[in-house]
């Protein structure tokens, strides 16, 4: 029953982010005087549809994502169809999926706090005594504010830099009594995990867990937006980099299983699951915002040129580009799907 109960909440998570994105495209466009000729809940096959005034809404199969039909490459001499409308209108209702998805981010965010009432610092707590940050210099009270050059802005950022440190030796940037000072080569322990053969940085220090305070929440929230932005975006960087491989890509039906998976392993801890629900949503607002053919961040550059130009792009000639990077973005999603697939049973 768990683990029913556990897809059914991975489903219903990533509908309403889909939902939720969908919905950013709608509502922009009705307010822009933009007729929406079709707004769907998943993919595949009809099964169920009601006609509104100017839309069909349908709810589609395969809970796996979803659309908002607009007749985004089709000329038409209608005053209302979306190329008819100014292109601030156009580049405001294709922008609007994605920034939903970014603000419904950052209310998770919020409500995460909420719900735990807990905020882990950046603030030293402790330091283990004699360890490489005792002698650096690292004292009880200071706040870390980098850590390799990288600004912190909570304490999973520090935790990424250790965890993808490769020599154990750090430099820190803190600040103590409102002056910043540099602790430069700072030494970690280093082990092997005896099962995996990996290696383990030894945590020579911690950081303050604290009540949040009502003055607190929107920083904190905010700070934890700002976390789970940057690290999708160096996630795309490694991607792209080359190191990390198409393996590592995961598709809608790896998110539902990854967070079945967690659901379960958590106990269906409500705060973890936000957790992820942020994750997801902050990563499709982004993932939507690239540059990319079929993507609302290819839609957008050709409105940009076409403000720039004052001039269109012939529907045809941009339906072909959106058609050609949909094809490719169908074969991604195919091979991804396999992985997914794949990886449930291997």
């Amino acid at each position: 029953m768990s683990t029913v109960i556990s897809i059914v909440s991975a489903v219903l998570i990533f509908c309403v982010i889909v939902i939720v994105h969908e919905f950013g495209h709608f509502i922009v466009a009705r307010k822009c005087g933009i007729d929406v000729q079709e707004f769907a809940i998943g993919m595949g096959p009809v099964i169920f549809k009601k006609q509104g005034k100017n839309t069909l809404f349908t709810i589609r199969l395969l809970p796996l994502g979803g659309f908002c039909s607009m007749g985004e490459d089709e000329d038409s001499d209608d005053e209302n169809s979306f190329r008819k409308k100014p292109v601030g209108r156009r580049i405001a209702v294709i922008a609007a999926g994605a920034v939903m998805n970014l603000i419904l981010g950052f209310i998770i965010a919020l409500i995460i706090f909420l719900v735990s009432g807990k905020l882990t610092t950046t603030i030293i707590a402790e330091v283990t005594p004699g360890s490489g940050c005792e002698t650096a210099g690292m004292v009880q009270g200071d706040r870390i504010v980098k850590v390799n050059g990288l600004h912190i802005f909570t304490a999973n950022d520090i935790i990424y830099q250790l965890r993808n440190d490769e020599d154990g030796v750090l430099d820190f940037v803190v600040e103590r009594n409102g002056e910043k000072i540099s602790l430069d080569g700072v030494k970690f322990g280093l082990t092997i995990d005896e099962e995996t053969g990996e290696r383990v940085l030894n945590y020579d220090f911690k950081v303050y867990l604290k009540d949040i305070t009502a003055a607190e929440l929107l920083p904190a929230a905010a700070n934890k937006f700002m976390y789970y932005s940057r690290l999708i975006l160096m996630s795309l960087r490694d991607l792209i980099s080359g190191k990390y491989g198409l393996n590592n890509l995961q598709g809608p039906v790896g998110i539902v299983t990854v967070i079945s998976e967690s659901a379960q392993k958590s106990g269906f801890d409500i705060g973890y699951l936000l957790d992820i629900a942020m994750l997801i949503s902050v990563n499709v607002g982004i993932f939507n915002l690239l540059p990319l053919p079929a993507l609302d961040g290819g839609r957008l550059v050709f409105l940009i040129v076409e403000a720039i130009r004052r001039k269109p792009m012939k529907a045809e000639t941009e339906g072909m580009v959106h058609f050609a990077g949909f094809a490719l973005l169908m074969i991604l999603m195919i091979i991804v799907t396999f992985n997914d697939v794949k990886n449930i049973f291997v």
